[in-house]
């Protein structure tokens, strides 16, 4: 049961990383990656930014290139840097 919800969680979080690429998909490259980024830290708490990466070092299932090229942005709760 668990396993169902982590499942619909990661689904949902896809979908709204997705959601926010495609409204900055129609802005140049570097701009729409700053965007991205920008939205992702400052409205995402830091467990739903922990899950985006835990997603991208899974393999990225179903994420947009546009949230992958943003990661590199998207800050990293304290927790999980090196």
């Amino acid at each position: 049961m668990s396993h169902e919800a982590g499942t619909s969680s990661e689904e949902k979080l896809v979908y709204m990383a997705n959601q926010i690429a495609g409204f900055f998909q129609t802005m140049d490259d570097e701009e729409a990656v700053a965007g991205v980024a920008d939205h992702i830290n400052k409205f995402w708490e830091p467990r739903m930014r922990r899950q985006l990466f835990r997603i991208i070092e899974r393999g990225c299932d179903g994420l947009k290139p546009l949230v992958l090229k943003a990661a590199k942005q998207i800050n990293q709760p304290e927790d999980m840097r090196a």
